[in-house]
């Protein structure tokens, strides 16, 4: 009995120790290494305090991995491998190390980085290795401003730079981010950065010579030019300084495509085709038939969205009435605005980059992926019609053909008709 009483009383004395225990592990949680309480909060991103090799370092025995240490702890972000695979996470999305082949081992540990080539540090060679923008620390302050690391295992450090800037010539807006890529004639080992936010990019430190250079949209993120994604590319001698604009597309070798043809109106068809094209089509490359019995359509003109555009603006400015002549109303009472007091804001940075695009946009046409074929005759109501395409040139010199079928609607009814066919109201009968 007595036995049993005991068993009793450990078993309601367990929750309250579990409780117990619960408590103590709570508090040890809470002693961990941290801010000092109240003092003002750790707001300052991470901070580079020694990088070896040294930047300007000449090392010709080095073997060792390339190290960045910084003054804190730093998010490990998953570590990875930056080269030819899928895509790059971690990291070494951080990372650029060129000129090499193959993959980069990028690698963690908690307060540095240590960087090395899988194929090894060669001789000869000037290395570049930049640290992007973007490495926290364990309170997710973000490190805004990259690192470039210049060291050489041979000659020395040149002292030759590249710049330029990188266009989506398409859409007509800077390349965020580009992937540029300067590969020295006759190597094809190329020196790598990427582009900022207003698409200008900034290598220096390469050696003089004759290089290609390439800007690519790296939507996948493994630094390579792949075969869907936007590029351009130009050779370019250096010596001291250079700049290059790179125009960026999707190259297709199969040509455009016509895809859809609108009716605008009797005189007027809108065609729409699989990708920009080149150059404005000709009327000779433009072929209408009649549908059924194939009777020829001759095609007055042949434009370009920005040419039609203009002719349509023309024609509407030509049809407003005289505006010369004399206006008898009273003119409208004046609004005075109050006067705003806040001072003007400094949008001179902002000015600057959109003009210097507006600027570089300006030396090439726009491209167009529409064409406005305009008749010499009105085309029949309700009728239909193909409309042929020969030699399309997309933006790369591809040609392609195509064809289309479209249907003009039926005729608008005319006010006369509108009011003929309404019904008749029904008479009221005589008042008695």
């Amino acid at each position: 009995m007595a036995r049993a009483a005991r068993r009793v009383g450990r078993q309601a004395q367990g929750p309250g120790l579990r409780l117990v225990l619960f408590g103590a592990a709570l508090l040890a949680a809470c002693a961990n290494p941290g801010d000092p309480p109240g003092g003002p909060p750790d707001t300052a991103p991470p901070t580079i305090v020694t990088v070896r090799p040294e930047s300007g370092a000449v090392v010709p025995d080095w073997k060792d991995d390339a190290v960045i240490q910084f003054d804190e702890v730093i998010d490990e972000m998953g570590g990875g491998r930056g080269g030819d695979g899928a895509g790059i996470a971690g990291l070494a999305r951080q990372v650029i190390l060129s000129p090499v082949h193959g993959d980069v081992t990028v690698s963690w540990g908690r307060t540095r980085i240590r960087v090395k080539p899988k194929e090894g540090w060669k001789p000869g060679r000037v290395y570049h290795l930049e640290l992007l923008p973007g490495i926290v620390d364990l309170r997710r302050n973000t490190l805004k401003k990259g690192h470039l690391v210049v060291f050489s295992t041979g000659p020395a450090i040149p002292t030759a730079t590249l710049t330029g800037n990188a266009v989506q010539w398409v859409e007509q807006r800077s390349m965020v981010g580009a992937l540029i890529e300067a590969v020295p004639l006759p190597d094809s080992v190329a020196y790598l950065t990427v582009a900022d936010s207003a698409g200008r990019f900034h290598l220096d430190a390469l050696p003089p010579g004759r290089y290609v250079v390439y800007a690519t949209g790296d939507q996948n993120n493994n630094r390579r030019r792949d075969r869907r994604e936007a590029y351009d590319s130009a050779a370019v001698t250096l010596d001291s300084l250079a700049g290059v604009t790179l125009f960026t597309f999707v190259h297709d070798t199969t040509g455009p495509r016509l895809r859809t043809g609108t009716v605008v109106d009797s005189l007027t068809v809108r065609l729409e085709f699989s990708q920009a094209l080149g150059a404005p089509l000709d009327t000779a490359q433009v072929h209408v038939l009649q549908l059924p019995d194939s009777t020829p359509v001759i095609v007055a003109a042949a434009l370009t969205p920005r040419q039609y555009d203009s002719v349509t603006a023309a024609a509407r400015k030509a049809a407003k009435p005289d505006s010369t002549r004399r206006d008898t109303a009273p003119p409208p009472p004046r609004v005075v605005a109050p006067r705003d007091t806040t001072p003007p804001r400094d949008t001179s940075t902002t000015r600057a980059d959109t003009s210097e695009l507006y600027r570089l946009l300006a030396e090439r046409p726009v491209p167009f992926d529409k064409a406005v074929l305009r008749f010499a005759t009105p085309l029949q109501p309700e009728t239909r019609y193909v409309i042929r395409v020969r030699g399309a040139v997309n933006l790369n010199g591809a040609t392609g053909d195509g064809q289309v079928v479209v249907l003009t609607p039926k005729p608008a009814p005319t006010k006369a008709d509108s009011t003929s066919n309404a019904p008749r109201p029904t008479p009221r009968p005589p008042e008695r």
